[in-house]
């Protein structure tokens, strides 16, 4: 069964296989990884470790225009399958491209309804955090992405071609009053 987890050193092996399913020099949503992240040593990995679970810390000052937040990891026992981020605010970047929630299922992983159910357990998350609506973007052409964000009751704002390609834009309502997200998983 699968369960979100806050990014831990113990799983650093297990990171490296997913992140080596998506393929050299491929972006894996939900993540937080940037490119001066060096994850493949132990001490590497523990410091970006570190950085997301500072960025999660609202006490904890970000430098620039960077917003607070949440990583969780999908895991299946020792298994990483995927990664999901929960942005606490909106900076311009964000407002335009990449919202509040971003999320990735590695490849072996997808079309087995983990991203729906990650999303549902983060805007429980979004909802303690008292957010009244979260913005969540695909890529156009990501039908299943579409798909789950649909689920979950997003309404399309727009499609916009950005910096990055275009993207479509979602907003999802949350009302305190929702009924909790059960956990049964469901296909994309």
């Amino acid at each position: 069964m699968p369960e979100l987890v806050a990014p831990t050193v113990r799983l650093h092996a297990a990171w490296r296989e997913a992140r080596d399913d998506w393929g050299p020099g491929v972006h894996e949503d939900g993540f937080g990884l940037l490119p001066s992240d060096e994850v493949d040593t132990p001490a590497g990995f523990a410091d970006w470790v570190d950085r997301l679970a500072g960025e999660s810390d609202p006490a904890r000052p970000l430098g620039g225009d960077r917003v607070h937040c949440t990583y969780r990891w999908i895991v299946d026992g020792d298994r990483v399958l995927g990664g999901i981020a929960l942005r606490h605010g909106l900076n311009d970047f964000l407002l335009r491209i990449g919202g509040h929630i971003g999320y990735g299922v590695r490849p072996s992983a997808r079309q087995r309804g983990l991203a729906t159910w990650a999303l549902g357990r983060m805007l429980g998350e979004a909802r303690a955090l008292g957010l009244a609506r979260v913005l969540v973007t695909c890529e156009v052409g990501n039908v299943a992405s579409a798909r789950t964000i649909e689920h979950h009751g997003g309404v399309l704002e727009d499609v916009r071609d950005t910096e990055l390609g275009a993207v479509r834009r979602y907003w999802i309502e949350l009302r305190s009053s929702s009924p909790p997200v059960s956990g049964e998983r469901r296909g994309c």
